[in-house]
């Protein structure tokens, strides 16, 4: 795989971790998230916490569809190492930072710090 083709792939996980979040569509969420997933929520005060298990819940209540409306997503591929990533996702309503690792069923996202925009 060529550089370009790697970076296009992990652009394409972030890519779907967003519009499955948009779309409320569950497979696509499990398909690229990794099953011991970390996301976090920073704030001045403490960092909220969640589990695959939880995002897939809130993704099949689709509680990210009120986030659809304006769907542009600035996604950049900011570092890879083999067979790890870091990757950032401006939205219209997120910022958020990804670290991926390339599993034999493609590259999952392991850890997601994020804030609302």
């Amino acid at each position: 795989m060529t550089k370009s083709d790697e970076h296009e792939s992990i652009a394409a996980t972030a890519r779907d971790y967003f519009e499955g979040w948009f779309d409320g569509d569950v497979a696509r969420m499990d398909r690229v998230l990794h099953p011991d997933l970390v996301k976090r929520r920073g704030t001045a005060d403490a960092l909220d916490v969640m589990t695959k298990a939880r995002m897939l819940e809130l993704t099949a209540q689709g509680a990210g569809a009120g986030d659809a409306a304006d769907r542009m997503l600035d996604i950049a591929v900011l570092d890879v190492s083999e067979d790890i990533a870091s990757v950032r996702v401006r939205s219209a309503v997120y910022h958020e930072y990804l670290h991926l690792v390339s599993t034999p069923d493609g590259w999952k996202i392991a850890n997601a710090l994020w804030r609302a925009r």
